[in-house]
């Protein structure tokens, strides 16, 4: 059988691979050097190379090896023959274990080039640590990531990824897509690229849509393109590298769609969603003119309307927010407030001085990323308390010194307003002041100052007070004398799920890849070999106690609880604990600190610059004992709250 140039090369890159796997290279070094141990090493013949590899059962493995993993690489693979895709459909979903009455689309990284921003990045092969790239992906309620490769002009991504293509409506779960129903679904996928420098901090690359509609018009669903990749933010316009990427339907469509179908369906789209665009842009233009005439101090209210996301994208804000549900991986409103406080926050990174530049991002780049800022935080805060079925919405207005700041709001039945400070976790009752009485009132609890406008995915009041103190407002959201709302009708039609292409797609949330004992055992045995180094430079002998070291647990569980429900569940157990394995005449000393990561490194520098703790890590007196506890907690995307404790006990000398 005589294969294709192409074909024959993509049949030899398999096996060479698999040969590497079974690193065939170094057995057959050793057989030779073995070989050549036993007779004279100037008539070792490939002959008698060949007769020791059969004896010691190298080519019996390797053949089988072969057999395993290459006959899904059949003669009906290669040469693609019409007649028999439905073999070659069974055969490979046999491999790979899917659903024969699913649709799937199988997105294939073939690499990268032209990122000439990382044309300085040091060699990765002279074994150094260097930054990465990783490439996100979410399609339809689905999430996948790759793994980390060396940064490099000509990056190795090399990734396979495979996407159940679905309809989500009801009673259309068990059956197949066809072409007219893959032709109406008009998600995207939307790929996101994440850079992780040498320390661990997260930079968001690049974020791009890609329509995977044009595999529908390829002959036998297979087709490869090249992606430029943009900027984000402010170089948005800046192409920054192009991905080589192949998609391939299976099982293939038996007659493929023209490619004047395609693109008659991508414009249509395209003008229905510019019109209705359009028409919500006249719509707000009118509305903000009835806003500024009942009040002309109006003008200077913080009411937000639209904001732009990491690709310049103007979009109104309640598009921002969704309802979204953390499954068994959140259990309760506190618990997401609690996770979303423990991703990062920075502000958008900007290339000289200048005002702030703020910017929204989408849910699936802030996920991604770990980290954002405040309106992030809050979107996504507001999206997991909706989830719960609380009545939520996103604030937009000031706190100390005027800067602008964004928080949530919630609103009970009983008429209670609580506001959750997406950054911290926190919550704060809001109690309205009467400014007619001259009593003097205790100062608020909460940081905000004014309030423009509250919003969420369905509703947007904005704030038509004659004050917007935060402590003299009314948040009767009903109340049109304080309130002005926008049609729910006019925002359904640009912010709801589907009503517009230009929509990013809702990301799930993913639960933690990090196994929270294995990293605090990791991180705990590190911690007690730099502090034993540390008091070694000192002149001073380090001595664990092992008992006191456990003690501490029950402290750092405690920390957590707080931080999580808000209530002090106290820590009578352990104080009592710890007064029972101190003896009479010694001192306890006891240094707790919280990180939103788990590098050694990094948490000792920053242990070592509090006084209080190096008085506990430099201590010298008689019988001295340490002891130091790391309890890692694992939250959705890999966040973590990682409570780290040090402590000693010492005999005082008065």
């Amino acid at each position: 059988m005589s294969l294709p140039t192409d074909k024959g090369s993509d049949l030899k890159r398999i096996i060479r691979g698999h040969l590497v796997q079974m690193n065939i290279h170094d057995k057959i070094r050793s057989i030779l050097t073995e070989t050549r141990e036993d007779l004279d090493p100037g008539f070792v013949s490939e002959g008698d190379l060949l007769r020791a590899l059969e004896q010691r059962g190298v080519v019996d493995d390797v053949m089988k090896e072969l057999t395993l993993h290459v006959d899904s690489v059949t003669e009906a693979e290669i040469s693609d023959p019409p007649n028999k895709s439905e073999k070659i459909s069974v055969t490979h979903a046999e491999k790979i274990n899917i659903d024969l009455k699913r649709r799937y689309l199988n997105v294939q990284i073939l690499g990268g080039k032209a990122f000439l921003e990382h044309l300085q990045e040091p060699d990765k092969t002279l074994g150094g640590i260097c930054s990465t790239l990783t490439l996100c992906l979410g399609f339809c309620n689905q999430r996948f990531r790759s793994k980390p490769v060396p940064c490099a002009c000509e990056p190795d991504l090399q990734e396979s990824f495979l996407l159940e293509v679905h309809q989500d409506a009801t009673g259309n779960g068990n059956k197949m897509a066809d072409s007219s129903t893959m032709l109406s679904m008009c998600d995207p996928i939307h790929m996101v690229l994440i850079k992780t420098d040498t320390s661990g901090d997260t930079v968001l690359t690049s974020s791009h849509f890609l329509d995977w509609r044009t595999v529908l018009c390829a002959p036998r669903g297979r087709t490869s393109i090249a992606i430029e990749l943009l900027g984000v933010g402010s170089e948005c316009k800046v192409p920054i590298g192009v991905l080589n990427v192949k998609l391939e339907l299976y099982p293939p469509l038996v007659d493929h769609l023209s490619v004047d179908v395609i693109t008659t369906q991508q414009s249509l789209e395209r003008q229905k969603t510019a019109e209705k665009e359009r028409l919500f842009l006249v719509y707000a233009k009118q509305w903000w003119r009835e806003f500024l005439a009942i009040r002309p101090s109006n003008q200077n209210k913080l009411v937000k309307i639209f904001a732009q996301d990491e690709n310049g994208m103007n979009r109104p804000v309640c598009s921002y927010v969704h309802i979204l549900r953390g499954g068994r991986l959140l259990e309760s409103p506190r618990q997401a407030a609690r996770f979303v406080s423990l991703l990062a926050q920075e502000r958008v990174p900007v290339v000289g001085g200048g005002s702030y530049h703020e910017q929204w991002c989408t849910m699936m780049a802030f996920l991604c990323r770990n980290k954002g800022d405040c309106e992030d935080h809050a979107t996504l805060l507001c999206s997991l308390l909706l989830g719960f079925g609380l009545d939520a919405y996103v604030c937009v207005g000031t706190k100390a010194r005027n800067n602008p700041h964004v928080w949530v709001m919630t609103c009970g039945t009983d008429g209670t307003v609580t506001f959750w400070e997406s950054l911290t976790g926190n919550r704060y009752l809001h109690r309205l002041i009467d400014p007619d009485d001259l009593t003097s009132h205790p100062k608020p609890s909460y940081p905000y100052q004014t309030v423009g406008c509250v919003f969420n995915q369905k509703a947007f009041f904005a704030n038509c007070q004659p004050t917007d103190s935060v402590p003299l407002c009314v948040f009767d959201l009903e109340d049109k004398s304080c309130w002005k709302a926008m049609s729910e009708e006019a925002l359904n039609s640009v912010c709801a799920s589907g009503s517009i292409t230009s929509l990013p797609p809702v990301p799930t949330l993913c639960s933690s890849s990090l196994d929270p004992v294995q990293a605090s055992n990791q991180m705990e045995l590190e911690l007690r070999h730099l502090l034993a180094e540390h008091r070694k430079d000192l002149g001073l002998a380090t001595i664990w106690d092992d008992n006191l070291s456990y003690l501490l647990s029950a402290a750092l569980v405690a920390y957590e609880l707080e931080r999580c429900t808000g209530v002090s569940c106290g820590n009578e157990e352990f104080q009592d604990a710890i007064r029972r394995a101190v003896p009479d005449g010694h001192t306890f000393k006891g240094f707790p600190i919280q990180f939103l990561h788990h590098n050694t490194h990094r948490a000792f520098a920053t242990c070592l610059r509090s006084h209080f703790c190096e008085e506990i890590v430099c201590c010298r007196g008689d019988h001295v004992r340490l002891a130091v506890r790391v309890r890692v907690f694992v939250y959705p995307e890999s966040a973590c709250a990682t409570w780290v404790m040090f402590a000693c006990k010492y005999h005082s000398i008065l």
